[in-house]
């Protein structure tokens, strides 16, 4: 009877539960670190609903996404049908997510890139691109150093060879005077083995870079966990 009793106030609101095992307080007291994923969450969300508090929503959010990750990669639509998540809870958690891949971005250009490192370049991008659900299509124009002049998105979309033309991705190299590009694009599958579509942008695109000695140096495939490069796998010319 006892456990029956305890059970149903810790799920009831947090006000009611003991101050140290309230999120905010046990953060305050132990640090972040100290803090689960679910109770982290909670703190985001602020409140719960009549019918279910912060913590047991975070828990459902959690449930329903499988992952933090699977979460981080939610739409604000997908995240609204769970039970007591609405537009501003949901405006909240996107937000938290973004900054932290804003924080990995800023992180990642502050490093001297090598250029002709394919990790390197990857790390820089997967924050960019990795958890977008569509694809998008990105050139880096180099210099004669293999220093990074400025990125262009070329696309977003359903990529194909048709989409993606060859004057579009030279087109900013021309008018920056780069002496080299690499190309990438995300997969939001998450498969990181290029399609034969990959492989036919990849040869038409290489085909045009020598005609305009300007060379495509790579074509990298990104996933938020990962990436695919060309060049590593023998695939450039």
């Amino acid at each position: 009877m006892q456990d029956s009793i305890t059970k149903t106030s810790f799920t009831s609101r947090i006000t009611d539960w003991p101050e140290d095992e309230r999120p905010r307080e046990k953060l305050i007291q132990n640090g972040p670190e100290a803090v689960s994923s679910a109770e982290l969450i909670a703190i985001l969300l602020g409140q719960g609903t009549v019918k279910i508090n912060a913590v047991d929503t975070a828990k459902l959010l959690l449930k329903r996404f499988q992952s933090l990750e699977g979460l981080a990669s939610a739409s604000l639509i997908e995240m609204q049908e769970v039970p007591g998540i609405g537009p501003a809870k949901a405006v909240t958690l996107l937000a938290a997510f973004q900054l932290y891949r804003n924080l990995q971005k800023e992180t990642a250009q502050k490093v001297v890139v090598k250029f002709n490192d394919p990790a390197a370049v990857a790390r820089i991008y997967m924050p960019i691109i990795g958890h977008l659900k569509k694809e998008s299509f990105y050139v880096i124009l180099l210099d004669s150093s293999l220093k990074k002049i400025r990125d262009v998105e070329v696309t977003r979309g359903l990529l194909n060879a048709s989409l993606v033309h060859a004057r579009e991705v030279f087109n900013p190299a021309i008018k920056y005077n780069a002496r080299g590009i690499i190309v990438l694009h995300n997969h939001p599958s998450g498969l990181l083995e290029p399609s034969p579509e990959d492989l036919k942008i990849t040869k038409r695109l290489s085909e045009s870079g020598e005609i305009l000695d300007i060379p495509v140096y790579d074509h990298l495939i990104i996933t938020e966990n990962g990436y695919y490069s060309f060049k590593e796998h023998g695939l450039m010319s």
